[in-house]
């Protein structure tokens, strides 16, 4: 692979103005595709194969209302007043009236037809059902709904207007997520110590991203792609793509510092560098490509299209990097005397003329990376100790891990959807804001008989545990069938609502032989419930195949059982500790006010997996940037504990630097008013830090220094049949001397 990528580099290098072309032209036609083709997102969540899936495709046919998309009008009648009182009567009936009118509304419920009016008469609420999916409703009609809430405010009655329709928010491109791409630019120009060489860094990553992006949303029409997976794929494009650049840009830099001749210079930097850029991808590409088997649409387009995403900023690393190298030439070298000059003569002077391992580099100033290596092996058990004893802490909130689709009680407090969630809840109880449909049908087909077994249905679901109200039966267009409305006594997020859907289904074989109907529980909030629950069945099978992977892949990679077992154990102790984070945080509010979270509840459903998948490659990446150093300095001087130092001289700087990144593209992701997106970022901000510095550059070392020559130890058959990938390039580095300033042909 290495030479491969090494002939890729300098067919880049010389054909610099053809690639950049391509990429450019690619770019403007998928735009272009956007513009003209561009379809609508969908935030649907939905499982097929369950019993609320079927239930909710049939009612999609038999009663499309519903089954579609909701709002809500919420009225509050002034402090001393009723809703009941004529002026306001007058005023919600105009409300109803225009509701109606509004483009694609298939039905309007007037409070006093549901009996929708609080107990104390001070609330009432307008249903407003569409025969169409949310993804399907169009603004305009969101936006006459809120129109005519407005004009209902008169006399001091107060509206807010909620439903599932707000359940889409779009992709956010704001001021958080530019502060992160200006930060992680000024960490550039920090590490490069240039501007030029910064700028070259983010051109590539920023090109790639935007390929990636107007990619996924070109495919919008075809195939239904949530605005959470377009976020989630520029979030994971953005900060992939920059430190995979900067891992091949910095190699290049510091050959050019020796007096390589720039084409060959990024031509090994490709070889060696981009080795372990592309391994990385495809662990990060694997890893997310394989939520596709959990059979979950949206999740699969999740994973696909932040796959995707990847692997436009993989090749936009291996191909754009030399390609705008080539313009700069010789102008990226750091100059002579700068900091990264002197760093890059310390790497060249790293070794003596023996062979024997000169830490303090031709300068004689030890490098961050060395101080900080010496330190942590300095007492190796302690600081093992120290780590495990810290990360095992922050895992135990972990232990108390609930899973839930967010729904509007998790939008911020001053959006119209939360302040109608939180005044529904308080004056019809939690359970009213997420109430269960449970579809009726009977073998025979006359509606009398159904409206009967309906009738027998309700009759017995009011009696279950946890069940606030039951509406009676409403008929379908199918003479079998009918819909009984259930309210359940708690929100739907919580555990209780959980296991009334249980009881349910678990009474429908006692149901079938006394009213001879079969029930089905479906609605959003049923579906939610077992999109959760189809997640929470997935987590172990899937942490068992990245672990297995991870241990597989590494074991080839650096030829050592102890490795790979290390780097399993350190991913698994930097995801169980991000989710403890999670949990503290969201799930039981600590900090909650100081970090602007809206709502404490449930962790979203799907945050574990994404984190899982996402962290491992990253986890992968840091390993191989780190450990290889190492590996080659043991392969070199044979002295187990020194090797850790030595290795460990340079990399420690660049993954620094990479990882800084990454947390400030995540970081900056933060601060959106989104349920699914908060999280995410915040999940993937402090994994990334926790993997990279505690686990990657603290516990790494000191695990290498206790495990001495043992680290590097397989058993001779097993590295007989294992394949020879040569991620960072050795063999290539050893063909190709480090100092020419002619390239030559690469056999």
């Amino acid at each position: 692979m290495a030479v491969l990528l090494h002939r890729l580099g300098h067919s880049a290098y010389r054909h610099r103005k053809l690639v950049l072309g391509i990429w450019l032209f690619v770019l403007a036609a998928l735009i272009t595709c956007v513009g003209v083709f561009g379809g609508k997102l969908d935030d649907r969540f939905s499982v097929p194969g369950t019993e609320s899936q079927r239930a909710l495709d049939s009612l999609s046919k038999t009663l499309p209302e519903a089954s579609g998309a909701s709002a809500q009008i919420v009225f509050t009648a002034p402090e001393g007043r009723q809703v009941t009182e004529a002026p306001y009567t007058a005023a919600i009936a105009e409300a109803v009236a225009e509701a109606e009118q509004a483009p694609q509304v298939g039905e309007v419920v007037d409070p006093q037809a549901s009996g929708a009016v609080s107990a104390d008469r001070t609330t009432a609420i307008v249903q407003v059902q569409y025969p169409v999916q949310i993804a399907e409703v169009r603004t305009s009609s969101v936006d006459a709904i809120e129109d005519a809430a407005r004009a209902a405010e008169t006399d001091g009655l107060r509206t807010s207007v909620g439903g599932s329709v707000f359940s889409s928010k779009g992709v956010h491109v704001g001021p958080s997520e530019i502060i992160g791409v200006a930060v992680a630019l000024l960490v550039l120009v920090v590490t490069f110590g240039s501007l030029l060489a910064a700028g070259m860094a983010l051109l590539p990553a920023l090109i790639g991203v935007a390929v990636g992006l107007a990619g996924l949303l070109a495919l919008a029409p075809a195939v239904s792609i949530s605005s959470t997976a377009v976020t989630l794929a520029l979030m994971l494009g953005l900060a992939v793509g920059i430190d995979y650049v900067l891992f091949i840009l910095s190699r290049h830099r510091q050959q050019l510092a020796r007096g390589t001749d720039p084409k060959e210079s990024v031509a090994l930097a490709v070889g060696t560098a981009g080795s372990a850029v592309v391994f990385a991808g495809v662990t990060v590409i694997i890893a997310l490509a394989a939520l596709s088997i959990i059979g979950i649409p949206f999740l699969t387009t999740m994973g696909l299209g932040a796959a995707g995403a990847v692997l436009i900023a993989v090749l936009a690393a291996i191909t754009l990097v030399p390609a705008v190298a080539g313009f700069a030439g010789s102008r990226l070298a750091p100059k002579s005397g700068s900091r990264a000059g002197r760093r890059a003569a310390d790497a060249e002077g790293a070794t003596d003329a023996d062979g024997s391992a000169d830490t303090e580099g031709a300068t004689g100033r030890a490098t961050m990376g060395t101080r900080w290596t010496k330190w942590v092996i300095a007492k190796p058990l302690l600081t093992v100790l120290a780590v495990v004893g810290i990360l095992v802490t922050l895992t135990l909130p972990a232990m108390d891990l609930r899973l839930a689709l967010p729904d509007n009680g998790s939008a911020p407090h001053a959006s119209t959807e939360r302040k109608a969630y939180d005044t529904i809840s308080d004056k019809f109880g939690p359970g009213f804001n997420g109430p269960l449909l449970v579809l009726v049908e009977t073998n025979n087909g006359t509606a009398a008989t159904s409206s009967q077994a309906g009738a027998q249905v309700a009759q017995k679901l009011g009696t279950l545990k946890d069940v606030k109200a039951v509406l009676p039966p409403q008929p379908t267009s199918d003479p079998t069938q009918s819909v009984i409305t259930v309210l359940p006594a708690s929100g739907p997020d919580s555990v209780r609502t959980d296991q009334l859907v249980r009881e349910i289904r678990k009474a429908a074989p006692d149901i079938r032989d006394t009213t001879g109907a079969s029930v089905a529980v479906t609605g959003t909030t049923a579906v939610n419930i077992d999109v959760s629950n189809r997640l929470s069945d997935s987590l172990l099978p899937f942490v068992a195949i990245v672990v297995g992977l991870s241990l597989l892949l590494l074991m080839i990679v650096f030829r050592s059982l102890v490795i790979p077992v290390k780097a399993a154990v350190g991913f698994l102790l930097s995801v169980g500790a991000s989710l403890g984070l999670v949990v503290a945080v969201f799930q039981w509010g600590w900090l909650a006010d100081v970090l602007d979270v809206p709502h404490s509840g449930p962790v979203v459903s799907f945050l574990p997996i994404i984190l899982i998948g996402v962290l491992f490659g990253l986890a992968m990446d840091y390993e191989v940037f780190l450990v290889s150093g190492m590996r080659e300095e043991w392969a070199h001087t044979g002295r187990a504990r020194q090797s850790v130092v030595d290795g460990a001289r340079h990399s420690v700087r660049v993954v620094t630097a990479a990882a800084l990144i990454m947390f400030t593209v995540f970081a900056g992701f933060f601060p959106l008013d989104d349920s699914l997106i908060k999280p995410i970022a915040f999940a993937l901000a402090v994994g990334v830090a926790i993997d990279a510095f505690a686990v990657r550059m603290t516990l790494v070392p000191a695990v290498l220094a206790l495990a001495g020559r043992g680290a590097w130890w397989l058993p001779a058959w097993l590295d007989r049949i294992l394949p020879d990938l040569d991620v960072e390039g050795s063999s290539l580095r050893k063909a190709a001397p480090a100092d020419r300033k002619e390239p030559e042909p690469v056999s």
